[in-house]
């Protein structure tokens, strides 16, 4: 059934479950705001316990890299293949939090544990490029999500890249940078686009684009240029910049429209290609290749800012209203305003006045995105009728009472207010790591330190 959204106004006191509080000598659902001293000191309380949930308890120490999958309960379950992106996420992670706590000894160890893993079993030593998946004894297998034997990606090779451009930021382990520079021209080479510009996504094993699913698409076009811009603050070479460029635009002039949500996917010259002139049947039968995902549309909101300030282009005016205009139709079509959080996926159908939301579940990456980028745009726009720190606090109460798992440690998949069942997903898996999670409330941290 049906149903659309409309905004509402909400009047909220910020109230956070006692048990966060109660280290900082606060009573539970106080009925008075907290200060933004407070609030800082509650993040960054999460964000250790999450991270003592994560570390040491993933690192592989029998077969190198990070283990895979862990029960609601963190009791590792399943074969533990290992998929490109979720290794270079943890190396991310790993290399941003040596930075903020530099007199924690464990992070640099866990972080090069990670690197060795990629250089050593991830890295196709004979074709170039980083396998998306290999066993977790690390041999190369076929990747069952993509369909192809040794298949690579764009947007497998994009997180090789952030997470070695990272580490080397973190640690100056210039092995880091050369394999993330090796990674950058093997993408230059074989998924560079040279006639249209942008990349293409499925690639075989010896690097040639394939024609299986899509030819270029929102996502890896969103996280390539989140990859260049971690590269390009620690490399900056020209032609990284020019390719961190082309990809803020194509991302920002082609992937946005007008309404203010992301298109999906694009043949070669940038076609858009919808199913908005077919029938409803068909819609709903191409929806996972046509629809409307607000969590990366907030996500892209902050993309954006991040690579516009790498590029020097601080206060440009399209980028910022392009980051407006993404966030306000996500809060406006895809918003939870009784709760909290964003929906995963919703329609625009032909005829109707409003988005119909899809799906009216609420994905922890979304959720976590969502609190970065509001905290953003309060400080951008504190007078703005959309009241987004009033939006942010809320937000973090959803997540606080929803997403967060106070007895085990780690955020469950979705939250719980739609998906009960997801009390007992699992903590971890090759789509699920901390990289989200941790940039949220790192960003949030930041933000909420220099207010104080």
């Amino acid at each position: 059934m049906r149903h659309h959204l409309s905004e509402k106004s909400s009047g909220f006191i910020w109230r956070v479950m006692g048990i966060t509080l109660w280290a900082f000598g606060v009573t539970a659902c106080s009925s008075e705001p907290v200060s933004e001293k407070i609030q800082a000191q509650v993040i960054e309380n999460e964000m250790k316990l999450m991270l003592d949930a994560w570390y040491p308890r993933v690192i592989d120490e029998e077969y190198g890299g990070y283990i895979s999958s862990f029960s609601h309960d963190w009791e590792m379950t399943g074969t533990q293949e290992k998929m490109i992106v979720t290794q270079a996420r943890h190396l991310w992670s790993l290399s941003k939090v040596m930075t903020l706590y530099p007199d924690n000894p464990d992070y640099p160890e866990y972080a090069i544990h990670g690197f060795e893993f990629l250089k050593n079993y991830m890295w196709d030593e004979e074709y170039g490029g980083f396998y998306q998946m290999v066993t977790r004894e690390g041999e190369p297998m076929r990747d069952t999500y993509f369909g192809e034997n040794y298949a690579k990606t764009l947007y497998g090779n994009s997180f090789a890249i952030y997470g070695l451009a990272a580490h080397f930021g973190a640690s100056g382990n210039q092995e880091s940078l050369d394999l993330a520079k090796q990674a950058f021209d093997w993408l230059e080479e074989n998924s560079h686009d040279k006639e249209y510009g942008g990349y293409f996504q499925p690639l075989a094993r010896d690097g040639t684009p394939t024609t299986e699913g899509y030819t270029k698409d929102y996502n890896s076009g969103i996280h390539i240029l989140e990859a260049l811009t971690e590269l390009y603050t620690v490399w900056p070479d020209d032609l990284v910049r020019e390719r961190l460029e082309e990809m803020f635009h194509a991302v920002r002039d082609t992937m946005v429209s007008e309404q203010g949500y992301l298109k999906l996917y694009f043949a070669e010259d940038w076609t858009h290609l919808s199913y908005q002139d077919s029938t409803e049947e068909v819609i709903r039968e191409n929806l996972g290749r046509d629809h409307v995902t607000p969590g990366h549309d907030i996500e892209t909101s902050f993309l954006l800012l991040e690579a516009a300030h790498t590029l020097g282009m601080e206060n440009d005016p399209q980028t910022e209203k392009i980051a407006k205009l993404l966030t306000d139709h996500t809060l406006a079509i895809g918003w939870d305003s009784e709760t909290g959080g964003f929906y995963n996926t919703g329609y625009y159908f032909p005829g109707d006045d409003g988005l119909t939301i899809t799906d009216d579940g609420k994905t922890w990456w979304a959720q976590a995105e969502g609190l970065n980028t509001l905290l953003i745009m309060a400080d951008m726009h504190p007078d703005d009728p959309n009241h987004y720190l009033d939006k942010f606090e809320q937000q973090w109460e959803y997540i606080n009472e929803h997403l967060i798992d106070h007895e085990h440690g780690g955020w469950y998949d979705s939250g719980l207010d739609k998906d009960p069942e997801s009390v007992d997903s699992r903590k971890s898996q090759i789509w699920k790591g901390n990289y989200h999670t941790l940039r949220a409330m790192m960003g949030v941290l930041k933000r909420l330190e220099a207010q104080g």
